[in-house]
């Protein structure tokens, strides 16, 4: 187990400084990205859908201070806007603004065409395996880090 762990750490850690790398990730944050991702794939897979800061934190795990200045650092380069409900003002919706997207689309293709070599080199089956992993691994730590949190 000893070997298993540093051996599944140290591959965690090699993929995400390999992705998170300035030559991959340059023009916004790791954080800015990953908000810009979600906003993004759910302008287009959930256009009706309205996600808060709150439902951001849920997501990337982000506290919510971290979240707001990086919500404020995308709303001054234009890549986001906030809207307040209408139904309930204390509620404040965040959005893609899709014509303003340009750093984060261009950002998005780079890191695609990354994965379509990998997807490329080591088959699109082994991908597709691997993706599967990665979802069981990661909702294997979100169980976990639950778990943590509850218990103290």
């Amino acid at each position: 187990m000893p070997q298993t762990n540093e051996s599944l750490l140290r591959a965690w850690l090699h993929l995400s400084t390999s992705v998170v790398n300035d030559r991959v990730v340059s023009e916004l944050s790791f954080n800015e990205a990953l908000i810009c991702n979600i906003l993004y794939r759910a302008s287009f897979t959930q256009p009706e859908r309205n996600i808060t800061a709150t439902d951001l934190c849920s997501e990337t795990k982000m506290l919510k201070s971290q979240m707001n200045r990086t919500l404020s650092l995308l709303e001054s380069k234009g890549i986001i806007r906030r809207e307040r409900s209408k139904k309930d003002k204390r509620q404040i919706f965040v959005f893609m603004n899709m014509n303003q997207a340009g750093a984060y689309q261009q950002l998005h293709q780079r890191v695609l065409k990354l994965v379509d070599g990998i997807i490329a080199e080591i088959g699109e089956k082994r991908a597709s395996e691997a993706a599967k992993l990665m979802e069981e691994l990661s909702a294997a730590a979100d169980r976990l880090l639950h778990k943590q949190e509850t218990q103290a």
